[in-house]
């Protein structure tokens, strides 16, 4: 007996009687319940079937007692005619007090992360012996599995749709209270955040164009606002520009004193002054930059899951990325099944942690080979791979057709507006958004005097 009592896994039978008695005994510590726990985070049978049918009676607003309890479970065939009502009134005489559900909850919810958590250790100790894997792919499994423990996420299985429409109503309740016109992050461009209701959770948002269009500024721009105004942590990895580089465009735009002004350091008196409150701004936005050329999505992965309140990911730019494999050149289509399997990554990177990433991208030669037409991008110029455009929630493409400005060129385009081509979009419309740009400054701004959307890119 006490050999087979040593192979049990961690459990309190007496706070999982408590929890289903509480909840018997007093109706308001029902949400309070089915919000902290699941029904496998029971380990007793009886225990998982009686909450099982709470949980399903709760989610239909159903009226939960004795009597209601013991009708729903003889319709989903978990009644016995000998021991359920039984329990259910033992439930109630031996549970303390209501008062203390939360306590009871508490202890149920570790015992069931224990339980996970020797599973997990079970699956990657068989993994090890098994010997199919390398070292580094197997940690990389661990931390993905031990951080969907500590997220509170089974790292693998199926969950009813029962049990996610409370989160849903829930949501929607946030928004509705909140007043916010859009569920997501602001990118701090009115037209942008109108068109995709904002960055929002476990999105992969790709960013693409030519070089020199500007889309470094623009994810910078973004980040910054978001640094600034969401209360969460943005966390910006750059396989380009140094953090110093970084640092630079940053203080030019907050301080809206030009580049060329601030690499020279020939500030005036007036400068001074506008660098130093934007320093001063910029110390207390909540940004996190890393500009090791060599990263993996893995590496980042891993950087990301250690920062706390989590809002943003910004990548510039995918095409510099390493594989898991660490190789940095490919030729044909061995690169383009490498920029694939990033481009995946980095989409399962966002649902992992829940939140969006903003991902740089280049673009293809070959819009810029037609002299004729207005050279505005297109899906099948995401270079390398067409898994980007698969993978991607949303792809936007920068454009400036002055940037092609000569003297045959068109004299009516205007020199400081750019458009924002939203390619995809799975949450809304696609379409054209107009931008103001200012050169000087790195940044781009809201054209009040432009329609939002005026053509189908």
């Amino acid at each position: 007996m006490d050999e087979l009592l040593s192979h049990q896994l961690p459990h309190s039978v007496e706070a999982e009687q408590a929890v289903l008695g509480a909840m018997l005994i007093d109706e308001a510590c029902i949400p309070l319940v089915i919000e902290k726990l699941r029904p496998e985070d029971f380990y007793m049978r009886q225990n998982r079937e009686l909450y099982e049918s709470v949980y399903t009676m709760f989610n239909y607003s159903q009226k939960i007692d004795l009597v209601t309890l013991l009708e729903n479970l003889r319709q989903s065939g978990a009644y016995d005619e000998q021991t359920s009502a039984a329990y259910l009134r033992q439930l109630m005489e031996i549970t303390p007090t209501s008062a203390n559900v939360a306590l009871y909850v508490d202890i149920v919810r570790d015992k069931a992360l224990l339980r996970r958590l020797g599973q997990t250790c079970g699956e990657i100790g068989e993994l090890v012996r098994e010997g199919k894997e390398t070292g580094t792919s197997l940690l990389e499994v661990a931390e993905q599995r031990v951080y969907a423990l500590r997220q509170g996420r089974s790292a693998a299985g199926l969950e009813p749709l029962a049990g996610i429409v409370p989160g849903l109503l829930e949501r929607l309740g946030e928004l509705a209270a909140s007043g916010e016109q859009f569920p997501g992050i602001s990118t701090g461009l009115k037209v942008l955040d109108r068109a995709l209701t904002g960055l929002n959770k476990s999105d992969l948002i790709i960013l693409a164009a030519r070089p020199g269009m500007g889309k470094t500024s623009m994810a910078l721009n973004m980040a910054l606002h978001a640094g600034k105004f969401s209360g969460k942590s943005v966390a910006v990895f750059s396989l380009e520009m140094s953090k110093e580089q970084i640092g630079m465009r940053l203080l030019s735009r907050e301080a809206l004193v030009e580049n060329r002004v601030l690499a020279t350091g020939r500030l005036s008196d007036e400068d001074w002054v506008k660098v130093a409150a934007a320093a001063n701004s910029l110390s207390h936005t909540d940004m996190l930059i890393d500009d090791d050329p060599s990263l993996t999505v893995a590496d980042m992965n891993a950087k990301c899951r250690r920062v706390k309140n989590l809002g943003l990911v910004v990548v510039d730019y995918l095409q510099l990325m390493t594989s898991a494999g660490g190789k940095q050149s490919y030729g044909g289509e061995s690169r383009q099944q490498a920029v694939s399997d990033i481009s995946r990554a980095l989409k399962i990177m966002a649902k992992e942690l829940q939140v969006p990433i903003l991902c740089l991208s280049q673009l293809s030669r070959a819009n810029e080979k037609d002299k004729t037409t207005v050279r505005r991008p297109r899906l099948s110029d995401l270079r390398d791979s067409g898994a980007i455009e698969q993978d991607a929630d949303i792809v936007l493409f920068l454009h400036r057709e002055d940037y092609y400005n000569d003297d045959d060129a068109d004299p009516d385009i205007e020199p400081d507006m750019a458009e924002c081509i939203l390619a995809k979009n799975r949450h809304g419309e696609t379409g054209i958004l107009r931008l103001g740009w200012r050169p000087q400054f790195t940044s781009f701004i809201d054209p009040e005097d432009l329609d939002r959307i005026h053509e189908e890119p």
